[in-house]
């Protein structure tokens, strides 16, 4: 059977990020999430619901999050859905479904927010240089 585990969630951060590394040095964000929702009911009342998520960033984009991103600060998380199972102290099972954020898109402006913002976390890696231009010499050159 065919599976497909992809989640493009839009919202609002609820809380600042925390920025922690684990013992290889990998750094890890964890972030929270409100996305909402409004419709109608059937009685034609406006109703808003908000959703809340957990969401975790590795790597760059993790630090990435952590010094551009605020609390009430929009984003865009494409990602996967992720179940963590532990036990606690007491021996009881417990789970958490969140979603593993494979790339986070800053949607703020800078005139919106306190901190400078950037269209995507990979824009802030540097760019790789660019190939050299081949000069293609003389076409009488070529063979055909």
């Amino acid at each position: 059977m065919a599976s497909y585990n992809r989640v493009l969630l839009m919202g609002n951060l609820t809380r600042n990020p925390e920025l922690r590394y684990t013992p290889s040095g990998t750094a890890v964000s964890d972030l929270g999430l409100a996305v909402n929702e409004s419709f109608k009911n059937k009685a034609g009342e406006v109703v808003e619901q908000t959703c809340f998520v957990d969401v975790v960033v590795w790597g760059r984009q993790a630090e990435t999050a952590s010094e551009y991103l605020h609390k009430g600060s929009p984003v865009f998380v494409e990602g996967r859905l992720q179940l963590d199972q532990w036990e606690n102290k007491e021996g009881e099972k417990r789970s958490k479904l969140r979603v593993r954020a494979d790339r986070i898109q800053f949607l703020g402006t800078k005139d919106s927010s306190s901190t400078a913002s950037s269209p995507t976390t990979e824009a802030t890696t540097p760019p790789s240089p660019e190939e050299p231009e081949l000069d293609n010499g003389d076409d009488e050159d070529v063979p055909f």
